[in-house]
């Protein structure tokens, strides 16, 4: 690790598609785990928690709570793996982010059934759910830094659209595997060993994304590593607006996207009666369009500024949510429009995300300072979005859901409003 301080990293823009590949496949192992678990919610539920004579979504819920307590480990993987990759460089945060990623994934995979081990599984869950929180946290933090540090002139929205290419790669993996396990195996199967296939894949994975990554270059400039090293909680304490910023930033784009990208599945298959195979499938779909849709949306940004597509995306949102999701019914190709409508506003946030952060703080603190912020509005809003549309359908009122959805990306636009432009300023390294 002091090697790391000292030595001088060689040009960013030297080696840009080595850099990419290795922050985009390190990336893509650690969100195809993440995933697996929303794809395979209803198998784990009904395995892992004890059944409810009164109701038959309390595994369910469970099963999405411990989802949420995942995410509010993010915030602390966010700070701590943010203080690493702002103390000892960014590769050397994405390396511990890729190893607890891949042992969580493990763990989940191993998880032994409630029928079996009693209260002890779902507290194993709880366990590994954690790790994974931690992980990806610090994951978001240390690659997006990177991914932008990496970039060229002109050219960082481009590399912050590789953020969600990637993740949207981990995820159609992981929607892929769920949609071939349920359509091959039987409904025993599924229940008994088939839903633990991906968490055990995904293990494996990980170590590929560790070795990539060992070829990785240092993006933390010769001045930057011989600088005296930030104390933990130093871009909260110097930098408060701008991490409230953040906040404002992430709130409208994390609950849209994690409707979009993880629940409406489910969503479509508590509310319309969609057919469990048909709102994989439809998932998968919509998942390639919207990877394939990153790029266009961070070269445009580089090209016409940030602040056009984050309005894009959130005044889209504010106007469409409620009609979009009201419009569900039990049909393959509603859900699919729905769906590829969704990710097409959606790309106004996702493509330059990781570029707008960047870019609100100065170098010595970027990872944690993006980190903290961003993972802890992400975990009260984002990954609560499953256990809320799912605890509006138990207390019969789903069709707030949608306007909840709405009200917070509307709220995000009034913040986009007031945002400075930054696309065309030289980011400090």
């Amino acid at each position: 690790m002091t090697g790391m301080d000292t030595e001088a990293p060689a040009p960013p823009t030297r080696r840009p598609v080595r850099q990419l590949l290795a922050a985009s496949v390190g990336n893509a192992v650690e969100w195809y785990d993440w995933y697996a678990y929303t794809f395979l919610a209803t198998y784990i539920a009904d395995q892992v928690f004890p059944e409810s004579a009164d109701n038959s979504l309390v595994p369910l819920l469970s099963t999405f709570a411990v989802f949420a307590v995942g995410f509010f480990m993010r915030p602390v993987g966010g700070l701590l793996m943010g203080a690493i990759a702002d103390r000892r460089g960014r590769r050397a945060a994405l390396t511990v982010t890729i190893l607890l990623m891949g042992g969580s994934s493990l763990l989940v995979g191993l998880t032994p059934t409630y029928a079996a081990a009693g209260v002890l599984a779902p507290v194993v869950l709880v366990l590994a759910r954690l790790l994974q929180g931690l992980s990806v946290g610090g994951e978001f933090a240390a690659s997006t830094t990177f991914l932008v540090e990496s970039a060229g002139p002109g050219r960082r929205g481009l590399f912050s659209s590789f953020q969600y290419v990637s993740t949207t790669a981990g995820q159609l993996v992981a929607s892929g595997i769920a949609t071939l396990l349920v359509d091959t195996l039987s409904e025993d199967r599924m229940n008994g060993w088939g839903w633990r296939v991906p968490f055990v894949f995904g293990a494996v994975l990980s170590l590929v994304g560790f070795w990539i990554r060992q070829g990785a270059q240092e993006t933390r400039s010769t001045e930057q590593q011989r600088a005296p090293r930030p104390a933990l909680f130093e871009a909260l304490r110097r930098h408060p607006r701008e991490s409230l910023l953040i906040c404002g930033i992430t709130a409208g784009g994390t609950i849209a996207y994690y409707t979009w990208t993880s629940y409406l599945p489910t969503y479509a298959e508590l509310n319309a009666g969609v057919a469990k195979s048909d709102a994989l499938l439809a998932g998968t779909i919509s998942l390639a369009f919207f990877g394939l849709l990153q790029p266009l949306g961070g070269l445009l940004s580089d090209r016409f500024g940030r602040r056009p597509l984050l309005l894009f995306f959130g005044v889209g949102f504010a106007l469409l949510s409620v009609p979009l999701l009201h419009s569900l019914h039990d049909s393959f190709a509603v859900l699919l429009l729905v769906q590829c409508a969704g990710m097409v506003l959606l790309t106004g946030f996702t493509s330059i995300s990781a570029a707008v952060n960047a870019e609100v703080f100065p170098p010595r603190v970027r990872a944690a300072g993006i980190g903290f912020p961003y993972s802890l509005t992400v975990a009260l809003f984002g990954g609560t979005a499953p256990y809320v549309g799912t605890l509006f359908k138990d207390l019969g009122h789903s069709g707030l859901f949608p306007w909840y959805v709405a009200v917070l990306c509307l709220l995000s636009s009034l913040v986009y409003l007031r945002l400075p432009e930054t696309a065309h300023k030289e980011l400090a390294r």
